[in-house]
């Protein structure tokens, strides 16, 4: 099977998107956004703040809890040289939180903007960080694949990293977008339910929901949970090779509470998923349990889902039952909150395990996240595309959403 699904050209997945339909701000109410549905091969449309008709009184939605962090770091070099610095993930300390929460120095691995001008030397700027002046500086060490770690120190031992973020950094838009942020970004790039922080991108399919859909959602009797992987840049590298066994995929960080485990169980390991990164962190966990089934002493930093690892030896274990190893692993290592990381590749001939039912925007084209779609909707997602593109509607992060269920 892992040979077989390596060898789909990426061609095939192809689809033409000019730029006009390519939204590049939001709508001003976020629920006001069409939703493409896709219900058993039928094919129709309404809109987003009507959502809660079509889902399954007592089914359970998951959301991703992600929050976007202002990840972008600008400086000038004495010659006058930008300098761009992207951080991507914490380096020391790796846990999230921990690096956040860090006073005086903190290291990150970053991709560099204009590099070919920065080849030695440290980097320095003044901010102006609760009122009181802090110098900032930034060392680049050594590299990790396509990365830097870069070791970030300020002179002030009240002020912590979040604080520089807050203060110094920009919010990561797209690239695709082809403009620079604004601060209205801010809130509108943002889910109204973002609480962790950590992601560099949005879970864009999270963008469409209001408090007011959120109510409706309860007043059905569909019950809801949260977990978190935080986006990496990494989700919108675009697929260079011509067979998609050659691309790597990213590795991201995921973090699931034992409460979402146990809702997980109670609904026979069943669920509607907003956004695919929350559709990578469920898929991730039946496979994470077929894992800890097998080795129920591996350390946490062991969790780790291999993209093709899915692909590799299928496992007649049932969705439930790798959630119970999940559950039995926590228990036995004290555990209210599973950190893992994956790196779970999603493409045709993936078996579905616990997504019945996916929210999500319109991707790009030749993109793993429309193979993604493709592995659950087979063929069809060309007939989805062809009629959100022959219907109006918005493509990308800002743009309209679709309900995909089998």
């Amino acid at each position: 099977m892992t040979k077989s699904v390596q060898h789909i050209r990426i061609d095939h997945y192809d689809y033409p998107l000019p730029d006009e339909r390519i939204a590049k701000y939001p709508l001003p109410e976020r629920d006001a956004s069409k939703l493409l549905l896709y219900q058993k091969g039928r094919i129709g449309e309404t809109v987003f703040r009507h959502l809660p008709e079509y889902l399954e009184r007592g089914s359970l939605i998951i959301f991703n809890n992600t929050k976007v962090i202002q990840a972008r770091l600008h400086f000038r070099k004495d010659t006058g040289a930008l300098i761009e610095i992207f951080c991507l993930e914490p380096y020391r300390p790796a846990d999230y939180a921990q690096n956040f929460e860090q006073t005086e120095h903190t290291s990150w691995l970053c991709m560099i903007g204009n590099l070919k001008k920065w080849k030695d030397g440290t980097l320095h700027r003044e901010l102006s960080v609760k009122g009181k002046t802090v110098m900032l500086t930034a060392a680049r060490k050594e590299t990790h694949g396509t990365s830097h770690r870069i070791d970030f120190r300020w002179d002030d031992p009240e002020v912590c990293f979040a604080d520089i973020l807050e203060v110094f950094g920009e919010l990561p838009i797209p690239p695709y977008l082809n403009r620079a942020t604004e601060e209205r970004d801010k809130e509108t790039y943002q889910t109204v339910y973002s609480k962790i922080k950590g992601s560099v991108a949005a879970p864009t399919a999270g963008l469409h929901f209001t408090p007011r859909v959120m109510e409706a959602l309860h007043e059905k009797g569909i019950e809801t949970e949260e977990l978190t992987l935080h986006v990496g840049a990494g989700t919108f590298k675009p697929v260079k090779s011509e067979e998609i066994g050659t691309h790597e995929m990213h590795t991201e960080h995921v973090s699931v509470r034992r409460s979402t485990i146990d809702k997980l169980i109670a609904h026979g390991g069943k669920a509607v998923a907003v956004g695919t990164t929350s559709v990578r962190t469920l898929e991730s966990l039946y496979h994470l349990g077929v894992f800890v089934a097998a080795h129920p002493d591996a350390d946490e930093s062991e969790l780790i889902i291999r993209q093709w690892q899915p692909y590799e030896a299928p496992s007649e274990t049932s969705t439930v039952e790798a959630l119970q190893h999940i559950a039995a692993y926590m228990d036995k290592h004290n555990l209210e909150t599973l950190h893992a990381q994956t790196q779970i590749m999603i493409v045709p001939g993936y078996r579905y395990r616990i997504v019945q039912a996916m929210i999500t925007n319109f991707h790009q084209p030749k993109s793993t996240l429309l193979l993604l779609v493709s592995a659950f909707a087979g063929d069809d997602w060309q007939r989805i595309y062809e009629y959100a593109l022959a219907h109006d509607f918005r493509f990308l992060s800002y743009g309209d959403s679709s309900l995909l269920s089998v």
